[in-house]
């Protein structure tokens, strides 16, 4: 069984930011694979189906950006997933818009949402990270950027990687991280 988490923050307000590209790649697996609606457990929203043949069970934690580990902690321990078959999609500044690499483990580089999940678990768990560029400055600015939403433009860019990194989550599941980061490799938008 695989744990697919989307990061991001809860309510409208938030809605096509860049800090909810985890809830978007969430919202296309559920509509692509014919998952289950999504029920209020473990204080996030929880969908389940299958992707490569393996039972997949998909959380859009409730818990706001920098508390989302609570929430990846309890479903973890309740289905007894081990770090291994845990895969967390997010946003990342550091990459280029719609420029998406995979990996296990690692630093947060930043990241809240990644800081409270390595906290509650451990940093050794598979990510699927989002490109969503990089503001020109530091500090508060970064804050503001991860919580504006995409142009037209850039969400037309979002939504062409958000289909490759979906493409992707399937090649992990089926063929681990190394196969997952090959697929990237070769698929860009």
């Amino acid at each position: 069984m695989f744990l697919v988490v989307g990061l991001g923050n809860p309510g409208e307000e938030y809605r096509n930011t860049r800090h909810n590209i985890g809830f978007m790649a969430a919202d296309e697996i559920v509509s692509r694979y014919h998952f289950s609606a999504f029920k209020n457990k473990f204080d996030g929203l929880v969908a389940e189906g299958q992707i490569a043949g393996e039972k997949v069970l998909l959380l859009k934690p409730q818990t706001f950006m920098n508390l989302s580990g609570k929430s990846v902690v309890q479903c973890a321990f309740f289905y007894k997933i081990l770090p291994e078959n845990i895969i967390v999609i997010h946003d990342d500044i550091d990459l280029n818009l719609g420029q998406m690499k995979a990996k296990i483990g690692g630093g947060a580089g930043g990241h809240n949402g990644l800081k409270n999940i390595d906290a509650n678990i451990t940093p050794q768990y598979n990510r699927i990270r989002i490109g969503v560029g990089h503001p020109q400055n530091k500090g508060p600015e970064v804050i503001d950027y991860v919580l504006h939403r995409f142009s037209k433009q850039e969400l037309s860019v979002i939504e062409k990687a958000i289909d490759i990194a979906v493409d992707a989550l399937e090649v992990l599941i089926a063929n681990g991280i190394d196969s997952c980061s090959n697929f990237l490799g070769q698929n860009k938008v």
